[in-house]
């Protein structure tokens, strides 16, 4: 159970991947995140987090007068109480100001940051007084009516947000209107040092993407992505574009994976392999670069020419004799020897059997032969 002086939050993925937040909008909880977190905690430890008086967080983790610095704090508690030190961030509206916040005054704290529909500033305080006196005076049962609108493309909607947006604590929610009204960070943005990305959703009425636009002309190498067909709650309406922009700019598998590929497997070869590339093969260029290349073999628990042996052995047992000559090349440029891939054969020859062995050992052969030709 979650202290109740902490932020009510929901933690995905290992324990020791990179850590994650994902911060919600005002009215909304941390189902928002329902189709993008799971794929997310697939390489990070994703936590997801509820604003004050949404979803299971407590109302009285803030009160009338509440800054966004103050829901800023509010996260670094529940960071610190789960024992995470730097972390990446992505934020929605409200979420996203945190996020913002964060980078420019806890800079030790964060490793990245991704705003998405959000803003530097909420227009000014007037709007944001008027609606938390109304809530405060008449509950949310009215605001929620319009969730849609504001939210959704029209025809679009998710029931489980706009009926958070309704059981949302009136205080809270107005505390957090507060919040917003005093929120302006423009004059701060150009002191972001975090790799920064922004999402706009195209037809976003509460933060258009002229307001990303603003951001992202102002934080030294921040990049921009606007998607269309979303409106405000971009991860509920268009989770695939949206996943996609946070993997490249958290994970940044694929340039990494593609430089690793080359150096393991020499640029003739991935050269060849990309300009045979095509619509129906591209998803699959890019899992290979991403997964296997960027996730594996970075991962520096075993040198390459440990993982040149062990490829090796596997391309054998499963008489993948194409791969295998691919690989020998491979090894040789991770360092083995000719010696030592003659002994990885030999050793194949007991676990995965003579004519294996024999068939691998005529195509290392041949790679080596053509190798000594080359002058290599």
């Amino acid at each position: 159970m979650t202290d109740k002086k902490l932020l009510d939050h929901r933690a995905e993925g290992p324990v020791t991947a990179p850590p994650l937040l994902l911060g919600p909008s005002l009215g909304s909880s941390s189902a928002l995140w329902d189709k993008v977190a799971p794929e997310l905690s697939v390489t990070h430890r994703v936590i997801r987090w509820d604003l004050p008086g949404h979803g299971g967080s407590a109302a009285d983790l803030i009160g009338p007068g509440a800054t966004v610095a103050d829901l800023a704090d509010l996260v670094l508690a529940l960071t610190d109480s789960l024992g995470v030190d730097r972390f990446a961030y992505a934020g929605v509206s409200l979420g996203g100001a945190v996020g913002l916040q964060l980078a420019v005054h806890h800079p030790e704290r964060l490793d990245s940051l991704a705003v998405i529909c959000s803003s530097a500033h909420f227009n000014g305080s007037k709007p944001w007084e008027e609606r938390a006196e109304t809530v405060r005076r008449e509950g949310l049962a009215a605001l929620a009516e319009t969730a849609n609108a504001r939210w959704f493309t029209p025809g679009f909607t998710v029931p489980e947000l706009v009926e958070d947006h309704r059981t949302a604590d009136p205080e809270a929610y107005a505390a957090c209107c507060d919040a917003l009204g005093a929120f302006d960070i423009r004059d701060r943005l150009e002191t972001i040092e975090a790799p920064t990305l922004l999402i706009a959703g195209r037809e976003d009425p509460a933060t258009p993407p002229a307001h990303l636009r603003e951001i992202a002309d102002a934080v030294p190498g921040a990049s921009l992505t606007e998607i269309a067909g979303a409106s405000h709650l971009a991860p509920a309406e268009r989770p695939e574009a949206v996943l996609a922009a946070l993997r490249g700019h958290f994970d940044g598998y694929t340039p990494r994976g593609m430089e690793v590929r080359r150096q393991v497997l020499g640029d003739a070869h991935v050269d060849r392999a990309q300009a045979r590339q095509t619509p129906f093969t591209a998803r699959f260029q890019d899992f290979i670069s991403r997964y296997a290349w960027g996730e594996i073999w970075t991962d520096p628990t075993l040198a390459r020419r440990e993982r040149s042996m062990i490829t090796l052995t596997a391309l054998v047992a499963h008489g993948h004799y194409d791969e295998l000559a691919m690989h020998v090349r491979a090894a040789r440029r991770n360092g083995l020897t000719p010696e030592e891939i003659g002994a990885v054969l030999l050793q194949t020859a007991v676990y995965c059997g003579v004519p294996a062995a024999n068939s691998a050992f005529a195509v290392a052969q041949r790679v080596l032969a053509e190798e000594d030709a080359e002058g290599v």
